[in-house]
């Protein structure tokens, strides 16, 4: 570690690389703080909308710089390595992010977990799941350019995009013209408890914020109802699964 008396120029280089993914740290916090402000200033609705132009000027800036620096070509704002790269390749930086994404997920539950306590943890990580939900709904509207109310075929369409998907193993049954069953078939959270011999993880209250939250924000209307989720009792074949019912008109 640098000490007190040295300056930027007399970091080595890996202080130096350090140094400069410390900064990435930084940046991506900030940016969320911004979000997380002027939601509390202006209500989610008018958040989001702010959040759609500060993303696409923050994508283009920072897509620009970055292929100065690193000397790759962009086409339509996006990197032509990545548009090149095997499928089979950008697959693997996919379920990269998004296992990566799980794992920043387990290491803020320990985290509080370790320090106060599981009942705090838990707390916590509810009412992250009612901040996260909307946003990934949101999210995964706007790319795949979903109207307002797209109804149940919609919430099907972007319960496959959410970041769960890509690395847990589900399902949905279309129950009837009025309804969906949603399954969690495999949940990498929940297998690895079951390998090391452990009971499930009780997570039917994040369920019931995570799934509800997510699904009346792809759609008013849609309702839904927790059908088993641990510490219930649950199938071989799931462990999680809710029905979302589409409300009449």
């Amino acid at each position: 570690m640098p000490d007190d008396s040295q300056r930027i120029d007399d970091l080595n280089q890996t202080e130096l690389v350090r140094f400069i993914l410390d900064i990435l740290h930084r940046s991506l916090l900030h940016y969320g703080l911004w979000f997380t402000e002027v939601r509390h200033q202006m209500g989610t609705a008018r958040a989001l909308g702010i959040l759609k132009t500060a993303y696409e000027r923050s994508m283009d800036i920072q897509m620009n710089r970055l292929s100065k620096v690193f000397g790759f070509e962009l086409k339509d704002g996006l990197p032509q390595v990545l548009l090149d790269m095997d499928r089979g390749a950008l697959n693997k930086l996919l379920e990269g992010f998004c296992t990566n994404w799980l794992a920043n997920d387990g290491v803020w539950f320990q985290a509080v977990e370790f320090k106060d306590g599981m009942n705090d943890a838990k707390r916590c990580n509810d009412s992250v799941w009612g901040q996260f939900s909307p946003i990934e709904a949101w999210s995964i509207k706007r790319f795949l350019n979903l109207p307002e109310r797209p109804g149940l075929m919609g919430l099907k369409k972007a319960l496959d995009f959410r970041i769960y998907a890509q690395i847990n193993t589900q399902s949905i049954i279309e129950e009837s013209p009025g309804s969906l069953v949603f399954q969690m078939n495999e949940c990498r959270v929940q297998s690895t408890r079951r390998r090391k011999g452990l009971a499930d993880y009780p997570c039917k209250s994040a369920g019931l914020v995570e799934y509800a939250y997510f699904a009346r924000s792809i759609d008013d209307r849609i309702e839904t109802e927790c059908i088993g989720c641990p510490p219930d009792p649950h199938s071989e074949e799931w462990y999680c699964a809710w029905r979302f019912t589409l409300k009449p008109a």
